[in-house]
């Protein structure tokens, strides 16, 4: 059977692993409205930048010039972090609801969708990206989560990113190399963002089967790995419960985004036309599948912890078995010599003159044979 490493970089030859570019946070248009505008870009009806630079007033006003719909065109504008006086002017300039607004500058929020009336949507996605190291420890941590809020109107969209990883800035380089989705108006911004939450947990998901692979083969491998703190990095009980914890984090992230998507992608609104509802329901199937992926990440963990307590059981059995042996091959001397050892004037032997070398050799006789006897039965 191949070692772990070897699995593990045979895996990563099927499925190179493709990194994404981290985008800088500096934007012209972090300003007047605040230092957590990362981006904020127009577009025309045909799904090209209206400008290269432009503020959020200026962008705005750019894409509303000839009335509502008119132009067909929407903004897309990128915050990190924001605080309440930061979001306020944008929150005043779309007349966003405060209950949404509220949600968004507020994380650890649970993943939702949400109408008001029927001109704007306020969803919430959580993203998970998987924490490299050399292995999992009883400390470590493997996934770290972060927050992706998106209000979406009939000519804007407004992402708001809550957490260190989860940047949207090489997913807007590629819908704008494709003119074609952004022309479908902001919902296409909308399940791009949902489909790209949606791969990282696909990318998460596969990175935890190989820990967990790792975790299953120190299992069966040998008790000092998984069990000593110095190789293994803590017991295996911890270790093992470690991965339960960063897995519960994965599925808080997934299990509750199941109805959201549901809703996109099955209920009728002006917001989401027909076409772009095919979709969600493609983004809807990935998240089913990696649903499933924890579902059966959790049996196993479960089943390795149970095989890890039967041969912490099993160890502790045989150790006591080796005692038990012991202490019955050494009674024997004690049992004769404390006979031997009482005061009575009238003892068989007593006065004999090989009665001494006699005890010895039968008691080294009866020893022999019984620690044969306790090698053969495998008691030692």
């Amino acid at each position: 059977m191949p070692t772990v490493p070897v699995v593990r970089s045979l895996r990563r030859v099927v499925r190179p692993r493709v990194p994404r570019p981290v985008v800088d946070l500096s934007h012209p248009a972090r300003s007047p409205l605040g230092t957590s505008v990362v981006s904020c870009v127009a577009y025309d009806r045909e799904g090209t930048r209206l400008m290269a630079e432009c503020g959020v007033e200026e962008a705005l006003a750019c894409v509303r010039k000839g009335g509502r719909g008119e132009e067909g065109g929407f903004v897309w504008i990128g915050l990190h972090e924001p605080t309440e006086a930061e979001f306020e002017g944008i929150t005043e300039l779309f007349g966003l609801h405060p209950l949404a607004v509220e949600n968004a500058l507020e994380p650890h929020q649970r993943p939702k969708a949400e109408w008001f009336g029927g001109d704007m949507m306020f969803a919430v996605f959580k993203t998970v990206s998987y924490v490299e190291r050399e292995r999992v420890s009883t400390t470590s941590e493997v996934v770290d989560t972060g927050e992706i809020i998106v209000f979406t109107g009939a000519d804007f969209v407004i992402t708001v990113r809550h957490g260190r990883h989860g940047s949207l800035g090489p997913l807007r380089e590629e819908l704008e190399a494709r003119p074609e989705r952004l022309a479908q108006g902001p919902a296409a911004v909308l399940h791009a963002v949902a489909d790209r939450v949606v791969d990282d947990y696909l990318l998460v998901a596969d990175e935890v089967q190989n820990d967990i692979d790792e975790l299953e083969s120190d299992v069966f491998a040998s008790a000092a790995p998984f069990g000593g703190s110095a190789a293994g990095g803590g017991s295996g009980t911890s270790r093992v419960y470690q991965l339960k914890r960063e897995l519960l984090e994965l599925k808080r992230a997934t299990l509750p985004l199941a109805r959201p998507l549901e809703l996109l992608s099955d209920r009728p609104n002006r917001l989401i036309d027909a076409e772009i509802r095919k979709y969600f329901r493609d983004v809807a199937d990935h998240l089913a599948r990696v649903v499933e992926q924890i579902a059966s990440f959790e049996a196993l963990l479960d089943s390795i912890l149970q095989a890890h307590l039967a041969q912490v059981s099993t160890a502790q059995n045989e150790g006591m078995r080796k005692i038990s042996a012991w202490v019955a091959i050494v009674a024997v001397p004690t049992m004769v010599c404390g006979i031997y050892g009482m005061n009575f004037d009238h003892m068989p032997e007593l006065h004999w003159p090989l009665g001494y070398p006699l005890t010895l050799v039968v008691i080294a006789v009866t020893c022999v044979a019984m620690y044969r006897a306790f090698r053969r039965n495998g008691w030692l």
